[in-house]
């Protein structure tokens, strides 16, 4: 019975997470979609604690309890632009728990493996199974918590780094040990050893030197990562995350755990991959390298930014048939993105046209923008893909850029020598003015000088993003 509701409610539990990941990719369902997922987790909660194996109830309802509280807290304070680095930070937890879990399972077999025929009738739960399992099946069980210790520890100490770098507690460029790739590739190497050892003697000493080797690739493999990539990290790391999972309910016989790490995994993996395209990079070069590699010389920029007051941005709206909108960081960190669905919703009601423009990876994490975008209500038929709407910007009268940078950089298509050489971008200097929202005349997150920002028909509009729109408003006729 115990058995027949648990299947029953992890089945459930898997159909309204798969509901959850689909109705996450439009706007109109994504509330219903989280609903599902909060549901199904919960489901999955209760049947596991009075499923087969169940027990310390005291333990589990207070961890429940801490950790429900917990996450209520950090839901509440942490703010929107904060939530890149807080997705890497839970994707750290997944990884720790997965090594946890897989120490766990060698444990328990290890103690399994000591006791006679008699003592092992008496086992229930995860020990039970143990029991019953054949020679060749114990060893299958040693390769997969070999396997998801090993990359929920890469996930750990990776997710630990990409979170310093998007919270600025570390150098957001590309920094790797002497001997660089040749350490990753020592490392691994060593991990293939260890599991080797492992297979045939079962001992705790090779899994605990695959950990440390496993805890020394993420950290590095993510330190080499320039800070232009994290939208790449981040989901990647998450396709970790959900891969480790899988390893470990392969390990523990858990179906579900199965299901969801199988689709946290692929979903992860296909979203770096949609990053990875969007940048005109191989998945290879990101995890491999900083952001992009020169060839040469960077192409010199000609000329000077500038400099325009709200009165002149005013007037050129007011003047405006068609005005595109391209956020990035810049407006999250400024919390502007209010301003900025006052300032649309004024220049629909004048009769103007207007829509946003987003880049694939603008922002530090994949959708942030249209998330901020969704949250200050900026109808979501005015959002459009780079895709849809990167050929209109020659008939468009106005451009506001506001905290962008790379996404809008010319130097993509016109230097050969550039970081960001071939990178697909918002074509945004073909409108006939570009207006740039920047706190100052810094260059942008990975570093790269933008030709942008010289060109004769782009003004530099200086100033916190959130008071400079807030400035426009009353300007407006």
């Amino acid at each position: 019975m115990e058995y027949g509701f648990t299947t029953a409610a992890y089945v459930v539990a898997a159909v309204l997470f798969i509901l959850s990941l689909g109705g996450l990719s439009g706007q109109e369902s994504a509330k219903r979609a989280v609903w599902y997922g909060i549901v199904g987790m919960a489901l999955a909660v209760f049947a596991t604690l009075i499923g087969p194996g169940s027990g310390l109830w005291l333990l589990s309802l207070v961890l429940i309890a801490g950790g429900g509280i917990i996450g209520w807290m950090v839901a509440t304070k942490v703010e929107m632009t904060e939530m890149p680095q807080l997705v890497a930070a839970m994707h750290s937890l997944v990884g720790l728990a997965a090594v946890f879990v897989g120490f766990n399972a060698h444990f328990e077999a290890s103690n399994v493996a000591g006791l006679d025929a008699a003592a092992r009738d008496g086992l229930d739960g995860f020990a039970a199974l143990l029991a019953h399992k054949t020679l060749v099946e114990l060893n299958i069980l040693k390769v997969e918590l070999f396997l998801g210790i090993f990359i929920g520890a890469v996930t750990f100490t990776g997710s630990i780094v990409a979170f310093g770098k998007l919270a600025g507690k570390l150098n957001s460029k590309a920094t790797k040990l002497p001997g660089g790739h040749m350490l990753n590739a020592a490392a691994a190497a060593i991990s293939v050893l260890s599991l080797i050892w492992y297979f045939n003697t079962g001992g705790f000493l090779p899994l605990a030197i695959m950990t440390l080797m496993a805890l020394f690739i993420g950290y590095h493999l993510i330190m080499g990562i320039g800070g232009a990539d994290m939208p790449v990290v981040v989901s990647m790391l998450n396709s970790y995350s959900g891969w480790a999972a899988a390893a470990i309910g392969f390990s523990l016989g858990n179906d579900l755990l199965i299901v969801v790490g199988a689709l946290v995994g692929s979903s992860g993996a296909i979203l770096s991959y949609i990053m990875c395209k969007a940048m005109n990079r191989s998945f290879v070069s990101v995890i491999l390298g900083g952001f992009g590699g020169t060839t040469g010389p960077a192409m010199e920029v000609e000329g000077e930014q500038i400099a325009i007051d709200a009165d002149g941005v005013a007037t050129a709206l007011n003047e405006a048939d068609s005005v595109i909108i391209v956020p990035g960081y810049g407006m999250a960190v400024a919390q502007a993105q209010a301003a900025v669905s006052e300032l649309t919703n004024k220049l629909r009601s004048k009769g103007k046209n207007v829509r946003f423009a987003i880049h694939p990876v603008a922002g530090r994490l994949p959708g942030h923008m249209n998330v901020l975008l969704a949250e200050a209500k900026v109808p979501y038929d005015i959002v459009m893909e780079m895709d849809e709407i990167n050929e209109d910007f020659p008939d468009t009268d106005v451009v506001i850029v506001i905290g962008s940078n790379d996404i809008v950089n010319p130097a993509a298509q016109e230097d050969p020598n550039s970081p960001i050489a071939g990178m697909p971008v918002l074509e945004v200097w073909k409108a006939k003015q570009v207006f740039v929202s920047k706190r100052g005349q810094g260059t942008g997150y990975s570093g790269i000088e933008n030709p942008l920002f010289y060109k004769e028909n782009t003004r530099m509009f200086y100033g916190d993003a959130k008071d400079s729109m807030n400035a426009l408003l009353p300007k407006l006729d």
